[in-house]
C-alpha cells in the first residue's frame, strides 16, 4: 500500500507571522497524534518564507518544500531561485510544471524537463503536476495532455529516481474554480497514468509512485477522493491556508491509510 502523502500549495498568500502560525499548528498536530506517521505531511510556502518555516520546523517530520525552481545552476537570471539556494535553506522538495506555471507563465515541457532533472540532481525531491484545461477534457484529449506533460517532465528520469517524484493530477478547470472532479472522474486518470508509468518503466514502479490529486480539495470531499484506489493524496491549495481546513484533510488521508 503506498503512504498517503498530503501537501499544502501556500501559492502567493500569508506574511511570515501567519506562515510561522499555520506550519507550527500543522506541527503541533502531528505530534500529538502518533497515528500521523502512517502518512506524509508538506507545506510549499513562499520562496522568501522558507528559511523562516525550515527553522520553525526543525525537528518535525513536516516536508517543507518550494513551489517553484530555476532551470539553470546559478548565472545572471535575475529573479530567479536556484536549486542550490534552496537546498540551502533547508528545501527538500519542489512543485514543479504546476498549471499556474504552465498556464499563467507559459512553461513549456521541456522546460519542465530540465527543471526536474535539475531539481533531482541537486538533491531535490519533485512533485511534478500534470493536468488538462476544461476545453481540453471537453474534447476528450485529457490522456492525451497528461501523457505528453508526464513524458515530457520524466524524459530524463531513470527508474531508479523515481522514488524520489510524485506525481499530482490536478485538472486545470477544477483549480480556484470550486469545481472539483467527481472521485470516478479523478480514479480514471489516475489509473491512466499509473498505467503509463508502467509502459514508461515497470509494473514495480508505476505501483510504487505516489498520485496525489489536487483540484479545489477541501474537507468535504477529501475522505471520499482518498478513498480511490489510485488516489495516494493530494496537492491542496485554498483549503490548505488554514489548520481549520487542511487539518481534516489530513485526517481523511490517515483514514485511506488505514
Amino acid at each position: 500500500m503506498r503512504r498517503p502523502y498530503l501537501a499544502g500549495n501556500w501559492k502567493m498568500n500569508l506574511d511570515r507571522r501567519a506562515a510561522r502560525e499555520l506550519a507550527g499548528a500543522l506541527g503541533e498536530y502531528l505530534e500529538a497524534n502518533p497515528a500521523s506517521k502512517d502518512i506524509d505531511v508538506g507545506v510549499f510556502p513562499a520562496s522568501v518564507y522558507l528559511d523562516e518555516i525550515v527553522r520553525t520546523m526543525g525537528g518535525s517530520r513536516l516536508i517543507v518544500g518550494a513551489q517553484n525552481c530555476c532551470d539553470e545552476e546559478a548565472g545572471a537570471y535575475t529573479g530567479e531561485v536556484s536549486v542550490a539556494m534552496l537546498r540551502d535553506v533547508g528545501a527538500s522538495s519542489v512543485i514543479l510544471g504546476h498549471s499556474e506555471r504552465r498556464h499563467l507563465y507559459g512553461e513549456a515541457d521541456e522546460l519542465i524537463g530540465r527543471k526536474v532533472s535539475l531539481a533531482l540532481l541537486g538533491g531535490l525531491d519533485v512533485i511534478l503536476c500534470v493536468g488538462e484545461t476544461q476545453e481540453e477534457r471537453e474534447g476528450g484529449a485529457t490522456e492525451g495532455v497528461v501523457a505528453t506533460q508526464l513524458r515530457g517532465g520524466l524524459e530524463a528520469v531513470s527508474a531508479s529516481d523515481m522514488d524520489r517524484i510524485t506525481i499530482a493530477y490536478e485538472p486545470v478547470w477544477a483549480i480556484g474554480t470550486g469545481l472539483t472532479a467527481s472521485p470516478d472522474q479523478a480514479q480514471a486518470v489516475h489509473a491512466y497514468l499509473r498505467g503509463l508509468l508502467s509502459s514508461l518503466y515497470t509494473d514495480e514502479v508505476a505501483d510504487s509512485v505516489r498520485i496525489q490529486y489536487g483540484g479545489s480539495v477541501k474537507p468535504s470531499n477529501a475522505v471520499e477522493l482518498l478513498s480511490m484506489a489510485d488516489i495516494d493524496g493530494a496537492l491542496v491549495g485554498g483549503a490548505a491556508l488554514t489548520p481549520e481546513n487542511f487539518i481534516p484533510i489530513l485526517e481523511a488521508g490517515l483514514a485511506a491509510a488505514v
